[in-house]
């Protein structure tokens, strides 16, 4: 392959000259301004001032020479200058092409050297917006190089392109320069050291009839046309290229910040600094604020009048009004308008005046009207606040509360308006849970304290006693398995309950989202169930005044970030006093939950929650709803009569959830199925007490993690899969023990006896 390369090391950058007023002066004193016929602004400048002796040229990259021989203005060693702009901060320069030829009595090539001088220079750089590199050859390909250190070529990169003719030019074509005979390519952003290299493929003596020299120049857009003799000689010996350049700040290569912090910023008055990150990449360039013009570098911009010179929107120049920077359109006195082209000025409408006043005091009218109207509802909405508060016992609890101002727990009372602010105003986004006693919304007060706002349904007015009696006592338990009352609100037509927010949901999701029931495991299940039989425990046993919750589900039951249980929703509970053992109420609960004693007769006791849990026991045992028609069999409709039926019929494993059952934790799953059977008895009186079904199942969790203790017990799976005999459970269902450590020899004819009563109970609901 013959192979030539021609270098071009050329580090240029732009700069502009605006059109300059003879009046003004665009050289330092004593410095030459023109070299035949070229202007020369500072910052660039020819020798030393006759006046100071200083350079007339900011920096040494700006240094010209005035060539007598050439009459021409050289930058560099040999580069002629055609114009600069101070504006654009470009400058146009005639560059030397590149090229090889084939000399067939020497076979070699003949190239064009540059001063390499030039490539040490970093804030002069080819346009990449403004110039194009071309190719001109047959079987030619040139390259345009970028290097970090002009006396390393082997640090940087290139750019280039192609064209092969392989002896044919018929498809070569004067003007175009798509691939064939010519080819141009776009060139990068901030091009420093630059070369030109130009080369041909080993075909290239194929085509030397009518092609012997190939050429790679940089061209500024517009300045070259391609032509097919170009293919024979190129008659250019040098192409305008344009130029972005910048100042360095003393060769520091400083940013406008930078200059600015050292007092050292070239940009004169009414000027700006601009960092050359998008042409050079080194240092900065000035510009003249919007509205001014000149050099930035020498004296500074001036002000530009846009009035006469025709620059303005005015309607005409006598009605534009030059200012600093800028202009402003006016209309003479007894006439109206902007004075622009568009809306022009007029005779003044007297009317206007009259009628612009009258609707002005229209407008304080109305303004006054409705600053009046709502005055009024504001004092409308907070008699209405005040009605709520008295009728739904705000002074009753205000009473209760100012007479237990000893105890640590205190209720606060919240504004309707603190509530709207958390909620967003009540925001269908923030609905973290429906039921049938209202909807739970969480939010965030003014302190970041993150709540569960409850906003109830319609209260009974009779029962605002009894409400305001369970504010009291359940904002004083302070059980970890029971969800925290912080307070409430009573401006409303329907109490507020503010509850601490649990933050991982339900245990019913936990059970019935296979996505999370995979991380639920059986100790997961066996601890949350005795803390939440711990907490109804407290409610019926500890706590002041005894409490039934009425609705125990797992629903009911949350779980925190620690996936501890949390006792919630109070909506349906009810006091029952020390000495009655049970209130005759309106049937209320959850289908699948409900005690069918207390559907039967509408008496309240605490063994109906007692039942419910059983139901729940069922549910973390079965990993199936209380209550479907579509999921189970008919038979299985109801998880209860489900659970006691394979319980009766020693077959517990069929009802198990699909898994859970293993060698370490079977006996603990049998145990815990015979809790949830004794829960589940049709009559009340049968079922053993929260307490102590709350100590059996923390009983068994302690066995749990003592498994020595009852190593007898695990003989082998046969034994511990049919639970007890079946004669055992008959004696055990009748009589009602509620000892899990002995069953008794009594029979199960009471359960049977009951069976078809409580089938007819399940199918009714």
């Amino acid at each position: 392959m013959l192979f030539v390369v021609a270098l071009v090391l050329v580090l240029v950058e732009v700069e502009a000259v605006v059109a300059i007023d003879d009046r003004n002066q665009i050289a330092l004193d004593g410095c030459q301004s023109e070299c035949y016929g070229f202007q020369v602004p500072y910052p660039f400048g020819i020798g030393n001032s006759t006046v100071t002796g200083n350079t007339c040229f900011l920096e040494k990259p700006f240094e010209l020479t005035c060539n007598n021989t050439s009459r021409s203005l050289i930058w560099g060693r040999n580069i002629p200058v055609i114009a600069i702009n101070i504006t654009k901060a470009q400058a146009d320069m005639n560059i030397f092409v590149s090229h090889y030829c084939y000399n067939s009595s020497k076979d070699n090539i003949s190239a064009i050297s540059i001063n390499r001088r030039l490539s040490s220079i970093p804030s002069f750089t080819i346009s990449s917006k403004d110039n194009k590199f071309i190719s001109v050859g047959c079987d030619t390909y040139g390259y345009l190089n970028s290097f970090y250190d002009a006396n390393d070529t082997t640090a940087g990169y290139s750019t280039g392109c192609l064209t092969r003719c392989y002896g044919n030019t018929k498809e070569i074509k004067n003007g175009d320069c798509s691939g064939i005979g010519c080819c141009e390519v776009d060139i990068p952003p901030r091009m420093s050291k630059v070369s030109t290299q130009v080369g041909t493929f080993e075909n290239f003596r194929s085509s030397l009839s009518f092609n012997n020299c190939s050429y790679s120049f940089v061209a500024k857009n517009g300045s070259y046309t391609f032509s097919k003799d170009h293919l024979e000689k190129l008659p250019y010996e040098k192409l305008p290229v344009l130029f972005d350049w910048s100042v360095l700040g003393n060769q520091q290569q400083q940013t406008c910040e930078e200059d600015s912090l050292s007092n050292n910023n070239v940009c004169k008055e009414n000027s700006h600094c601009v960092n050359a990150s998008d042409t050079t990449g080194y240092g900065y360039r000035c510009q003249c604020n919007q509205g001014f013009e000149g050099n930035p570098y020498l004296h500074g911009c001036t002000d530009i009048d846009e009035c006469n010179r025709g620059l303005h929107t005015c309607k005409s120049d006598y009605n534009c009004h030059n200012t600093k920077g800028s202009y402003e359109c006016f209309c003479p006195n007894g006439q109206s308008g902007s004075g622009t082209k568009e809306e022009g000025c007029h005779k003044k409408d007297f009317l206007l005046p009259i009628v612009i006043g009258a609707s002005a005091g229209s407008i304080a009218i109305f303004v006054g009207t409705c600053l009046l109207y709502l005055t009024y509802q504001k004092r409308k909405l907070m008699k209405l606040k005040e009605k709520f508060f008295k009728q739904n016992g705000g002074l009753l609890l205000l009473q209760q509360l100012s007479t237990r101002e000893e105890s640590s727990h205190t209720t606060q009372i919240f504004t309707s308006g603190e509530l709207m602010k958390a909620t967003n105003n009540y925001d269908e986004n923030l609905i973290v849970g429906r039921g049938g006693y209202g909807t739970v919304y969480k939010g965030v007060l003014e302190n970041d304290t993150v709540v569960a706002i409850k906003k109830s349904k319609i209260v009974d007015p009779d029962q605002v006693q009894q409400f305001i009696n369970e504010v009291i006592v359940l904002s004083q338990i302070n059980h970890r398995n029971v969800v925290k009352l912080l307070g409430c609100c009573l401006e409303t037509e329907v109490p507020l309950l503010v509850y601490e927010f649990v933050r991982n949901g339900t245990l019913f999701d936990f059970i019935h989202d296979e996505n999370k029931r995979k991380r639920f495991d059986w100790k997961n299940r066996l601890r949350i169930a005795a803390e939440a039989a711990g907490a109804l425990s407290y409610l019926h046993s500890a706590a002041s005044i005894p409490i039934v919750h009425r609705d125990v589900k797992s629903a009911n039951i949350l779980l925190d970030e620690d996936y501890t249980a949390k006792v919630s929703d109070f909506g349906a509970s009810r006091f029952v006093p020390g000495d009655e053992i049970a209130l005759a109420t309106m049937v209320q609960g959850t289908i699948g939950y409900l005690d069918p004693e207390y559907m039967q007769s509408s008496q309240l006791t605490e063994k109906s929650d007692v039942y419910s849990f059983g139901v729940v026991l069922a549910e973390l045992l079965t990993g199936k709803k209380p209550f479907s028609f579509e999921k189970y069999p008919e038979k299985k409709t109801n998880l209860a009569a489900y659970l006691l039926s394979c319980l009766r019929e020693d077959c517990l494993v069929e009802a198990l959830e699909d898994g859970m059952l293993n060698e370490e934790n079977k006996q603990e799953i049998v145990e815990v199925a015979v809790v949830a059977g004794k829960c589940l008895r049709v009559r009340g009186e049968d079922r053993p007490s929260m307490k102590e079904v709350a100590m059996e199942l923390e009983g068994i969790r302690v066995m749990s993690k003592h498994h020595w203790v009852n190593n007898n017990a695990h003989k082998n799976f046969e034994e511990t899969e049919y639970l007890l005999p079946k004669s055992s459970w008959s004696e055990t269902y009748e009589h009602g023990d509620s000892s899990s450590s002995s069953h008794q020899n009594t029979k199960y004819d009471s359960i049977i006896r009951d069976q078809e009563v409580l089938i007819a109970l399940e199918n009714g609901r």
